[in-house]
């Protein structure tokens, strides 16, 4: 169930946490059902297409050596993010997406605690500081881009900075403007920043995500 400091997006309304009948067993049974080719699709894209960033004006890389130096770099990355931002997160499992979120959410200084949504789809966690919200999203369990639209997601972009785990193919177009990052490994991982867009064009936002990718 959601947790009680956020609220939770599931089914295409907002709610505080996962209907009855999604626990219950026969809604979970059709939402697994569907996970298991959006898990195909995924490791198809993996070995076949191109990344998921392709075409997209590459920043820079960086390896990050542990989860805590991954939360780390979240937290930088959240103090320049502003309402409207979507950050799009590439990964397998294990490679540290939701550990990069809770850095985020800490930078941005929501409310947490910041977890894999599960059979909510999406959570959204307000500000403490009177910044933006964060919505959290887990897109493993959608089977396609219309079930993405069934959660409205983009009336409320513009009001908040909107994270998107295992949204390739899926969430791309929710913003002219995106951040996409790639990581790769498990313990040692591999970080790759990508972005596009008008918001991301300035001379001033490249330099701030250029210093992001130099740290170590």
């Amino acid at each position: 169930g959601a947790s009680p400091t956020s609220s939770a997006v599931g089914h295409g309304r907002w709610a505080t946490g996962p209907p009855a009948n999604v626990l219950a067993g026969g809604a979970v049974v059709a939402v697994e059902t569907r996970a298991v080719g959006r898990e195909a699709a995924v490791a198809e894209s993996a070995a076949g297409a191109g990344p998921v960033d392709e075409g997209m004006p590459v920043v820079g890389e960086l390896v990050l050596e542990t989860a805590e130096d991954t939360r780390d770099w979240g937290v930088r990355l959240g103090r320049l993010l502003r309402a409207g931002d979507l950050v799009l997160l590439t990964g397998e499992l294990g490679a540290g997406k939701t550990t990069l979120t809770q850095g985020i959410g800490e930078g941005l200084g929501v409310r947490g605690p910041i977890t894999s949504p599960t059979f909510v789809i999406a959570r959204v966690h307000p500000s403490l500081v009177g910044g933006p919200e964060l919505v959290h999203v887990d897109a493993y369990r959608l089977g396609g881009a219309e079930e993405l639209d069934d959660l409205d997601l983009d009336t409320a972009i513009d009001a908040a900075v909107t994270v998107v785990e295992w949204g390739e193919g899926l969430a791309e177009d929710l913003s002219p403007d995106l951040l996409s990052i790639t990581l790769s490994g498990l313990s040692r991982r591999s970080l790759r920043l990508a972005a596009r867009g008008p918001r991301w064009s300035s001379s001033q936002a490249r330099e701030q995500l250029a210093e992001l990718v130099s740290l170590t």
